[in-house]
């Protein structure tokens, strides 16, 4: 049985843990098992974090943006490692050499590209960067842990 390229809202909250307001993905776009994948995050003024970030210029936290990339290189590690799926455990573990470039706000789509550097049962290095309108808002590289820490 072949994996599916694209993933919808109710598909990654099969494969991810987290739910509203944290869960930071809507779609997944495309996906190559193993190596690469896009998602996509609709940004919204009804976002809760709008509220305090900042009254009269809404901006998207960076360490959302970062939480973004995180979340859709999980989907990467848990679909392509079969034995971890349905295993509400994935660790974001370290980011390095993250840069922001632009602001997100209201009303931008946050497209998410990560690309494997270094996978393993467990531990995943990825490259990850955020766009919008094909302009690099954020890039560095996510290191994840998934499924149970053996005892």
């Amino acid at each position: 049985m072949s994996q599916p390229q694209t993933l919808s809202s109710e598909e990654i909250q099969r494969i991810l843990p987290h739910r509203f307001p944290f869960l930071l993905v809507d779609r997944i776009l495309s996906l190559e098992l193993g190596k690469r994948i896009v998602g996509l995050k609709n940004v919204t003024i009804n976002e809760p974090f709008f509220q305090g970030h900042f009254p009269g210029r809404p901006i998207m936290p960076g360490v959302l943006i970062v939480e973004a990339m995180a979340q859709v290189g999980g989907i990467l590690a848990l679909m392509s490692t079969p034995e971890n799926l349905g295993n509400p455990s994935v660790l974001l573990m370290g980011v390095d050499k993250v840069r922001f470039r632009k602001p997100v706000v209201p009303g931008d789509q946050l497209l998410v590209e990560v690309e494997t550097l270094r996978s393993g049962k467990r531990f995943w290095k990825m490259q990850a960067k955020a766009l919008v309108n094909e302009a690099v808002v954020c890039e560095g590289e996510v290191i994840a842990a998934v499924g149970e820490e053996e005892q």
